[in-house]
């Protein structure tokens, strides 16, 4: 018998089988209870998420006719009878999915849509599936439009895309639509663990964890980087095989690369990133990693108490606590966003390592160091012995300034650029000084001063 793989074998057979989905099973379930089923379903969401899974299940709860053939429609479909059978196998004949990728002209639909005027030969529904929808042409929708709006009592619809932007509006408005969210990687590694428990195959709990990660909310990804871990490994699956197959970073040099950062020591930045570039870890996937840490370790900034509840488990969370209690908040988001950013110009560079290492180095450069500095000099001024003089300085009074009531500028003869320039040199009278008035008597204004008469040195 040839292998199955993993996606395949552990498919999920029943909503109760599903996971990360809880929303749509939830909306599916009490719809088939209540018997308040509609006639078109669109469901949407990126690869592996489960859509053609949830179109197959739905099948087999309209369907379905239990073990002793007597059943009806249900939420939990028996998996035993006929019908279940053949959907699971892709033989039932009233079951149809359509590859609309390939199969995207209105000849295709055309052709579906003419099954639809006659009744379901063995079940209970003819149901159509229509995967990747968004791939039909104009022509094609419009074709269907009349059906699908309007169809057959004993008909079904349902729609799955990754991309509903690209669908029209006319048949939108003519579905219920799921949006199938990506998958958390607690989720994905929760079901890793219970799938290699069965299959009795060891793995190291961060081995899963760069399974999950990598996985991107995609179940189907991470059954299938499993199957290849478990190749590349000779049947088990080790944290360093694993990280040498996905080709990630070792967190290490992450750690290392940030503690150097909140010190300021841009000489072990320099040599960690050749380090990275002598073992060919990704630029990319280190800053990756590195936004991925800092994103944590605001977290731990933010709220303290999240590193009481950390898992005991992991070997990260203390090494993230002390680098969140080492660098400052402030320079933290700072860095998260030099990270953040530091991913597109890798590109757009000759070298990436030269590229990752600029954009590590521009914290330094950008290192908000304004309050270290005042409080700095605030204690070397504390500590510093005052002599006597200094504090005879200090305690001298300020020397009086000149009243301004009288000043009269002196223009020195000035040393002339060239003999055909006259200088001129400004001549102000000095001002009379103003004096109280008389009791009594009223407040004059003072006298406005005369113009500045300026008179015309003599040519040298």
């Amino acid at each position: 018998m040839s292998y199955l793989v993993l996606a395949r074998k552990y498919r999920p057979r029943n909503f109760s089988e599903m996971v990360g989905q809880e929303h749509v099973v939830q909306a599916l379930t009490n719809a088939l209870t209540q018997q308040r089923l509609h006639h078109a379903y669109l469901f949407t969401g990126t690869r592996g998420v489960g859509k053609t899974t949830v179109s197959r299940i739905l099948a087999k709860s309209l369907n379905c006719v239990g073990p002793d053939g007597q059943g009806g429609i249900t939420a939990t479909p028996c998996g035993v009878c006929p019908a279940c059978k053949e959907i699971d196998s892709g033989r039932f004949p009233d079951y149809t999915e359509l590859d609309a990728a390939s199969n995207r002209g209105v000849d295709e639909v055309q052709s579906l849509l003419e099954q639809a005027v006659y009744k379901p030969v063995q079940g209970r529904f003819k149901v159509f599936m229509i995967d990747e929808v968004h791939m039909l042409t104009n022509t094609a929708f419009n074709a269907m439009l009349k059906t699908l709006e309007e169809p057959p009592e004993y008909l079904k619809f349902v729609l799955a895309t990754t991309d509903p932007q690209k669908v029209p509006v006319t048949v939108l408005s003519r579905c219920l639509q799921f949006n199938l969210r990506p998958m958390a990687p607690d989720t994905v590694l929760e079901h890793l663990t219970s799938v290699l428990g069965t299959e009795s195959v060891p793995a190291e709990p961060q081995a899963l964890k760069l399974l999950a990660r990598a996985a991107r909310g995609s179940m189907r990804d991470a059954l299938s980087l499993t199957d290849q871990a478990i190749a590349f490994g000779s049947g088990q699956l080790q944290e360093a095989t694993v990280r040498q197959m996905l080709g990630s970073v070792d967190r290490s040099y992450v750690f290392r690369l940030i503690g150097a950062l909140a010190q300021g020591d841009g000489r072990t930045v320099v040599e960690t990133v050749d380090s990275l570039r002598t073992n060919g870890v990704s630029a990319s996937a280190t800053l990756e990693d590195m936004c991925a840490v800092l994103q944590r370790m605001a977290v731990l900034q933010a709220v303290p108490q999240m590193a009481d509840a950390a898992d005991p488990s992991d070997p990260e969370a203390a090494e993230m606590a002390a680098l969140a209690q080492q660098m400052p908040a402030d320079e933290t988001q700072l860095l998260y966003s030099i990270s953040l950013h530091g991913r597109t110009e890798l590109g757009l560079a000759p070298d990436e390592y030269a590229a990752l290492t600029m954009a590590l180095l521009r914290l330094l450069a950008f290192k908000p160091q304004g309050t270290a500095d005042a409080a700095t000099v605030e204690k070397k001024t504390l500590a510093k012995p005052v002599t006597q003089a200094e504090a005879a300085r200090i305690q001298a009074p300020a020397p009086a300034q000149a009243s301004a009531q009288a000043v009269t500028v002196v223009a020195a003869e000035p040393v002339p650029a060239a003999p055909t320039v006259p200088e001129v040199a400004p001549v102000v009278p000095a001002a009379a000084p103003v004096q109280p008035p008389a009791s009594g008597a009223p407040v004059q204004a003072p006298a406005v001063a005369p113009a500045v008469q300026y008179t015309a040195s003599p040519i040298a």
